[in-house]
């Protein structure tokens, strides 16, 4: 961490704008960040974390509307289509940039041509969790309890062609197990119905998720990605639980609508990249099981076309339909 904390530092002390034309390429009045899910859920205290520390970085109101619906679709759809003109930001992660468009690929926006990447804000593993009353105390247990009764354990996800619904079928491929989906319009939602005992099982963001089974309310069996997370290093990777070279792994960044100027991109990827650096947005992403990223607009753009690749590919290999 403080090894990323200097990395980004001098990066940011590289790059030097004069007063002037930050103040005029920085928009006077509010900008709104699009969260495409409703409140409560992964996204939107990942989305209030950073509204918080940009806006202090930047000392401008930041409002964030949450757009909830469709696994996301809404809300990407939204933002794809806003002005270009630097007042509309959007939270963009692996669901609606890469799972989504593997998933449906006829979409309302086109996740290459209609962003403009600003920067990936981090990563991290989602969480498998389930209801305390479920008779599963490990990876391993939750496969034999799968097998064993076919089609007879739910597991919610934030919606169709969300990250959590195509984790969790990854999941059901590789370990040969029938489980069944319960779409719902985020993951707060998903998760009340989880912690009241309405579904069994759920893939969830670690900022939502994590917390609550700290807390007891959920049962945490494993972590997606390929090393434990910082942030609950006593909960074994799914891999470890049983289920070799099992990974995936979810993400977050910022993107402006298509044709933003160049200028304003590049001032709001410096503003990111010094909040990214505080110290306090740091620890805010240490709490939430998050790993800070970073990182310049092009090395975004490289990154997100990569992963409509690969999970293209998956979605063919595993012959995942949308419902």
């Amino acid at each position: 961490m403080k090894k990323y904390f200097a990395v980004i530092t001098a990066l940011c002390a590289a790059l030097t704008w004069p007063a002037q034309t930050a103040a005029q390429e920085t928009p006077a009045k509010p900008m709104r960040l699009i969260v495409p899910f409703p409140p409560g859920g992964g996204n939107d205290i990942l989305g209030r974390t950073v509204a918080q520390h940009l806006s202090q970085v930047r000392g401008q109101q930041i409002i964030v509307d949450n757009r909830g619906g469709a696994g996301g679709l809404i809300g990407a759809e939204l933002a794809a289509h806003a002005a270009p003109d630097g007042y509309t930001i959007f939270l963009a992660s692996i669901g609606n940039l890469a799972f989504t468009p593997a998933l449906q690929p006829k979409l309302p926006y086109d996740p290459i041509k209609d962003f403009a990447p600003v920067t990936r804000l981090a990563t991290s593993a989602f969480l498998l969790v389930v209801n305390p009353s479920v008779a599963a105390k490990s990876v391993k247990e939750l496969i034999a309890l799968a097998k064993a009764k076919p089609g007879s354990l739910n597991y919610a996800s934030a919606g169709q062609g969300s990250s959590l619904h195509l984790t969790a079928e990854i999941f059901k491929l590789a370990t040969g197990t029938d489980l069944v989906h319960v779409a719902y319009k985020g993951s707060a939602p998903a998760l009340t119905d989880l912690i009241a005992g309405q579904v069994q099982v759920m893939f969830g963001t670690m900022p939502a998720t994590l917390p609550q089974a700290k807390s007891g309310k959920l049962r945490a069996l494993g972590v997606s990605g390929a090393k434990r997370a910082a942030a609950a290093p006593e909960v074994p990777t799914i891999a470890e639980g049983g289920v070799p070279g099992f990974e995936v792994l979810n993400w977050y960044g910022i993107t402006l609508p298509a044709g933003t100027p160049q200028p304003l991109v590049r001032k709001l990827n410096q503003d990111l990249l010094i909040a990214l650096a505080t110290p306090a947005m740091l620890e805010s992403f240490n709490t939430q099981g998050l790993e800070a990223a970073g990182g310049t607009p092009a090395e975004f753009a490289s990154f997100i076309k990569s992963e409509i690749t690969k999970y293209a590919k998956v979605v063919k290999a595993a012959n995942i339909r949308a419902e």
